[in-house]
C-alpha cells in the first residue's frame, strides 16, 4: 500500500479546489460533445463518402460496418527535423497494425514542427513559443472531421507534444496515444562539446571546427540526446500515462522501436467507446496526471520550457495551476538523475541505467505519484514501472529494476543527487519568475551586482569581446517576453556567461525570455512577470542598477529608489522590428497571449 506523501496530496488537492468550477465544466463539455459526435452511421452520404473516398476498399468496407474503430493520425512529420524524420514510414506502419485487429487509420491531418535547434539566435526563434497554440489549432482543424474513434499522436520536439496534446484534449472524449520515434545514438559527448562552444566563444578555433563538433553531436536521425525540451517532453508523456511505459528512448532503429509502435495502436483500440474499456483521454488527463507529470519533470531536472507548457495543457483540461505549485512540489520531491546539462550523461545512458520505468517505481514506492491515476495502458499508473523487451521478436513486459543499474545517472531514492527538483520560485519588487537551480553551484546562488541592459542577445557578444563584462555584474536582457517578441529562447547567452564565471566573476542572467532546457551553471531567472512590454519594473531599469538575485531565499529584487526609477523613460519598443520571416503574420497572437506563468497561450489568456 502506498502512502503519498503529504506535500504532493497538498498540492493536488489545491489544484482540485481550485480548478473545481472549470473541471466541471471541462467535464461536462466532454461528455456533451461524445453525445453529440455525428456518428459515422449518422453522417451523410455525401459527408461518409468524402470521409473514405481515398481509402482502400478493404478499409473503405470496415468504416462502413460502423463496428471497428477508425483511428485518427495527427502527425509532426517533416524530414528536416531529425526527431520526426522516422515518421515517414510510421502512417503505413500504422494502417496495417490497425488492419491486424480490423479496425482502420487515416492522417487525419499534419501540424507544424519547427526547430528551436536550426532557428537559434534567428528571425525565426521568435515564433516557435507562438507555434505551439497554432499546433494545438491545426490539431483541432484534423480531429473536426469526426470521423474517429480514437488518436494515434506522433510527435517529439518543444513546442509540438505540448501543443497536440492542448488540441487533442478539445476533443477530450476521444482517446489517445503518443508514439515516439527515440532518440538518436549518442556521439560526441557533453563535455567535449561544451568546451569548443567556450573555445569559439573566446575565439581560440574557427568556425569549421566548431561545426564539426556541432555535427558530431547532433549526427543521424532521432531526437537530440541531452535532456532539453523534447526529451522533457517523452518523460512527461510517460507520466500522464499517455504513451506506453518505457517507450520514449528506445533509439528508431531498434526492433524493439516497432513492436512498441503496434502495442500502441492496437492498445488504442481497445480503449475507445466501441468497446467496454473506455479511456477518454479528457478524463486520464487529470490533477493526479498533472502532479505525477510535474513531479517527473522536476525529478529528472527537465526543462524549464514545462513551466509554461504544463500550465498550458493542465488548462486545456480544465485545471488551474500555477508556479507556486510547481515550486511547492520541487522543494519537495529529490532530484534523481544527472543528464545534460544537468550532467555529462545524454538520455541513452539514462535509460540503460533504468530509465524512466525504474525511476517511477521509486518515485512511486517513496510516495512521490498516484499510484491510482489513470492511463491508456494497463490497469493505473501503478502497472507504469514495467520495461519492455523483446523475446524471440514477440514484445513481452517485465517488472522495472528497483535499483538504477548507473548511479552516477539514476540515483537511488535513499541517496538522490539534491533534496529538491531545482526549480524555484523567484519574487521580489521585479515580479516573479522561475530559476533552475540544478546545475547552477550552491557557491553560484546568490549574486549582488550591476546590472547590464541589452534589448538584444546578439549585443552579449560586442559588449564581451570589448572587454567590458570582466567583472561582477548581471547581464539583464528584456523585451523578449511572449507579448513583445514571442519569448525567443536565448542560447547565444550561455558560453559567454559561462566563460565570465570561469574566469571567477559572480554573472547572472535575469529576463523575461526563456533558456529552456540548456538553463545551465549560471543562475538564470528567467520568465520574469511582468515582463517589460507589459509595464513591467524590467524596463525602467538601467546600466548600473543593482539586482540581488538569491536562489536560495528565492529572492530577486532591484536595489534602490523604485520611485526613482519608475520615472525614467521606456520609450523602447521591440515592435517596430517586428516584421521579416513571417512575424508579422503572428502580431494578433502577440497581442492576446497571456503571460508566462498562465502558460504564455494565447487560446486562453484571461486572468486565472
Amino acid at each position: 500500500m502506498i502512502t503519498l506523501k503529504p506535500s504532493v496530496a497538498s498540492v493536488t488537492a489545491r489544484l482540485v479546489d481550485r480548478s473545481r468550477d472549470l473541471r466541471a465544466e471541462y467535464l461536462r463539455q466532454l461528455d456533451q460533445d461524445f453525445s453529440n459526435r455525428p456518428e459515422r452511421g449518422k453522417l451523410s452520404c455525401g459527408n461518409l463518402a468524402h470521409g473514405f473516398a481515398a481509402c482502400s476498399k478493404t478499409d473503405k468496407e470496415s468504416i462502413r460496418l460502423m463496428e471497428a474503430a477508425n483511428i485518427a493520425i495527427v502527425t509532426a512529420y517533416n524530414d528536416m527535423l531529425s526527431a520526426h524524420q522516422p515518421y515517414a514510414s510510421y502512417p503505413d506502419k500504422i494502417k496495417q497494425a490497425l488492419r491486424e485487429v480490423g479496425c482502420t487509420g487515416q492522417v487525419a491531418g499534419g501540424v507544424p514542427a519547427m526547430c528551436d535547434g536550426v532557428t537559434q539566435g534567428q528571425d525565426g526563434m521568435e515564433l516557435s513559443l507562438l507555434s505551439r497554440d497554432l499546433i494545438a489549432q491545426c490539431t483541432a482543424l484534423a480531429l473536426s472531421h469526426q470521423m474517429f474513434d480514437g488518436v494515434v499522436s506522433l510527435g517529439i520536439c518543444d513546442k509540438i507534444v505540448p501543443g497536440l496534446l492542448m488540441g487533442v484534449l478539445s476533443f477530450g472524449y476521444l482517446p489517445a496515444i503518443f508514439i515516439p520515434a527515440g532518440p538518436m545514438e549518442s556521439g560526441l559527448p557533453n563535455k567535449e562539446k561544451q568546451r569548443i562552444r567556450q573555445l569559439f566563444a573566446e575565439g581560440k578555433i574557427d568556425r569549421n571546427r566548431l561545426l564539426q563538433a556541432e555535427s558530431d553531436s547532433y549526427h543521424s536521425h532521432g531526437t537530440c540526446t541531452f535532456y532539453g525540451t523534447a526529451n522533457s517532453n517523452q518523460v512527461v508523456l510517460e507520466a500522464l500515462g499517455l504513451q506506453l511505459p518505457g517507450s520514449s528512448f528506445i533509439n528508431p532503429d531498434n526492433p524493439l522501436r516497432e513492436a512498441l509502435t503496434k502495442e500502441a495502436v492496437q492498445q488504442i483500440c481497445k480503449i475507445t467507446s466501441l468497446g467496454n474499456d473506455f479511456r477518454p483521454v479528457g478524463k486520464v488527463v487529470d490533477e493526479r496526471a498533472i502532479v505525477n507529470a510535474t513531479i517527473a519533470l522536476l525529478a529528472t531536472g527537465g526543462s524549464t520550457n514545462h513551466t509554461m507548457h504544463l500550465v498550458a495543457i493542465a488548462r486545456s483540461a480544465g485545471i488551474l495551476m500555477d508556479w507556486s505549485d510547481i515550486a511547492d512540489l520541487s522543494a519537495a520531491v529529490p532530484l534523481m538523475t544527472k543528464i545534460y546539462p544537468n550532467g555529462q550523461a545524454d538520455v541513452n545512458h539514462f535509460h540503460a541505467a533504468g530509465g524512466t520505468s525504474c525511476l517511477f517505481r521509486q518515485l512511486l514506492a517513496a510516495g512521490y505519484m498516484h499510484p491510482d491515476a489513470a492511463t491508456v495502458w494497463g490497469n493505473t499508473f501503478e502497472d507504469f514501472v514495467k520495461e519492455p523487451f523483446l523475446d524471440e521478436c514477440s514484445l513481452r513486459w517485465r517488472e522495472s529494476p528497483s535499483k538504477s543499474h548507473d548511479e552516477t545517472v539514476l540515483a537511488s531514492i535513499g541517496d538522490p543527487f539534491a533534496k529538491e527538483g531545482g526549480l524555484r520560485l523567484m519574487s521580489g519588487n521585479l515580479g516573479r519568475c522561475i530559476i533552475k537551480t540544478s546545475a547552477v553551484a550552491v557557491e553560484h546562488r546568490f549574486v549582488q551586482a550591476p546590472i547590464v541592459v541589452i534589448e538584444d542577445q546578439n549585443d552579449l557578444q560586442t559588449l564581451f569581446e570589448a572587454g567590458e563584462l570582466d567583472r561582477d555584474c548581471i547581464v539583464v536582457v528584456r523585451y523578449q517576453g511572449p507579448r513583445a517578441r514571442g519569448m525567443p529562447e536565448l542560447h547565444k547567452l550561455t558560453p559567454y556567461l559561462g566563460i565570465l564565471q570561469d574566469r571567477g566573476h559572480r554573472v547572472a542572467l535575469v529576463t523575461d525570455g526563456r533558456m529552456s532546457g540548456a538553463s545551465g551553471k549560471v543562475p538564470a531567472a528567467i520568465h520574469l512577470v511582468p515582463e517589460a512590454d507589459d509595464g513591467g519594473l524590467l524596463g525602467f531599469l538601467e546600466d548600473g542598477d543593482v539586482i540581488r538575485l538569491d536562489a536560495e531565499k528565492g529572492e530577486l529584487a532591484v536595489i534602490g529608489d523604485l520611485d526613482l526609477i519608475m520615472q525614467r523613460d521606456t520609450s523602447f519598443s521591440p515592435r517596430q522590428n517586428q516584421y521579416g520571416c513571417g512575424r508579422e503574420l503572428f502580431a494578433i497572437n502577440r497581442e492576446n497571449i497571456g503571460n508566462a506563468e498562465q502558460g504564455a497561450s494565447y487560446l486562453f489568456a484571461e486572468v486565472q
